[in-house]
């Protein structure tokens, strides 16, 4: 049974990381991996929740970085080295396949950090301010889930890493909104 999902899971892979390649993608899927790139979304995300709470801002972003924290430290800290699995682009059995674009890393793969912190973000976002923008609370998870896609399609995850990160991240973040609106009640 572990056997044949972990194929299923390299067939996925290949199928991502290679055969639905094409050129837009191949400058797109970099970028959106690059934490840099979403400095201005925090920012505005921060502008926002100042405008929209005024002091009690400073809870709500306190609250979001502590459960990004939280879900960065389970993964990369507790996950990660429990499973110790390889990444794809360090695999010996699959490196030659892989069509890497971006520098490899060597950690380990499972469960992807940048997954589960941006579903922690997102789910954070969804459940504690989702009443406050109702259409644009999707954008999250939107955004979440092309950087999740962006790790398998570079070459440095494979995609139950991605699935797991996310759910983890997921339940993070709704964990950390439960206990956020159970203080305050944004």
């Amino acid at each position: 049974m572990i056997e044949a999902l972990l194929h299923l899971d390299t067939t996925i892979f290949e199928l991502i990381n290679s055969r639905w390649a094409n050129p837009y993608f191949d400058v797109l899927m970099p970028l959106l991996r690059e934490k840099r790139h979403w400095i201005p979304l925090y920012l505005a995300l921060m502008v926002w929740l100042i405008y929209q709470y005024r002091r009690q801002a400073v809870l709500v972003m306190l609250a979001l970085v502590l459960t990004a924290g939280i879900s960065d430290t389970l993964s990369s800290r507790v996950v990660k080295p429990t499973v110790q699995r390889l990444r794809p682009c360090n695999d010996p059995g699959l490196r030659e396949l892989v069509v890497l674009r971006v520098p490899c890393g060597s950690g380990y793969s499972f469960t992807s950090s940048h997954a589960a912190n941006h579903f922690a973000v997102a789910s954070f976002i969804f459940f504690a301010l989702g009443h406050l923008h109702r259409r644009g609370r999707w954008f999250w998870w939107l955004w979440a889930g092309s950087i999740a896609y962006a790790q398998v399609y570079v070459g440095v995850h494979y995609p139950l890493d991605v699935i797991f990160g996310a759910l983890l991240g997921t339940a993070i973040g709704f964990t950390g909104a439960i206990v956020l609106r159970k203080f305050f009640n944004p």
